[in-house]
C-alpha cells in the first residue's frame, strides 16, 4: 500500500456537486493499495501513520501524533498512486488491486484507523469522481509504501 499523508487545516470530498465528508484540522489520507497488500501492510500503516509525529508542540516543533492533537483523518481511495510510468507516457495501473480485492482491503483500513484513534474516520467513495478540496498545513506531505519498511 502506497499512502499519502498531508497536514491539513481542512479537507473535503465532493461528489456530484454535493459536499460528501469533511475535516477540519487533521490529515487527509490517499490510498493506494496494491495486487499484493495484506492485512500485515494495513497493521504497519495504521501504527506509522497514527504515531507520525507530524503535529506541532507548544514550542511549533513537529513532536505530536494525531492522536495526541485529537485530529481527524479523511481517508480517499487513490488507485493511480500506483501507476508505473517508467516506459512511455501513458501510466500503466497493472500494480493496482482491482476492486474485489481493494474494497475489502481499504474498508479494514478505515476501520483499523479508527479503532487506533478512536474516532470516526471520513472517507470519500471507493471508485467514485471525487473532488477532493484540501488546505495543506505546513506544507508538510509524506508519502509511506508498505513495501518499503526500512
Amino acid at each position: 500500500m502506497k499512502v499519502v499523508i498531508q497536514r491539513v487545516s481542512e479537507a473535503s470530498v465532493t461528489l456530484e456537486g454535493k459536499l460528501y465528508s469533511s475535516i477540519g484540522k487533521g490529515m487527509l489520507l490517499l490510498i493506494g493499495i496494491q495486487t499484493d497488500d495484506t492485512e500485515e501492510d494495513i497493521e504497519w500503516l495504521t501504527s506509522k501513520i497514527c504515531n507520525l509525529r507530524i503535529f506541532n508542540d507548544e514550542k511549533g516543533i513537529m513532536n505530536c501524533s494525531i492522536k495526541e492533537k485529537d485530529g481527524d483523518i479523511l481517508a480517499v481511495s487513490q488507485f493511480t498512486l500506483m501507476a508505473r510510468v517508467k516506459k512511455g507516457n501513458r501510466p500503466s495501473y497493472i500494480d493496482a488491486a482491482r476492486p474485489e480485492t481493494a474494497i475489502p482491503l481499504y474498508k479494514k483500513f478505515i476501520q483499523a484507523l479508527s479503532l487506533e484513534i478512536q474516532k470516526e474516520i471520513k472517507t470519500g467513495v471507493f471508485g467514485a469522481d471525487m473532488k477532493v478540496h484540501l488546505l495543506n498545513d505546513g506544507p508538510v506531505t509524506i508519502l509511506i509504501d508498505s513495501k518499503n519498511r526500512i
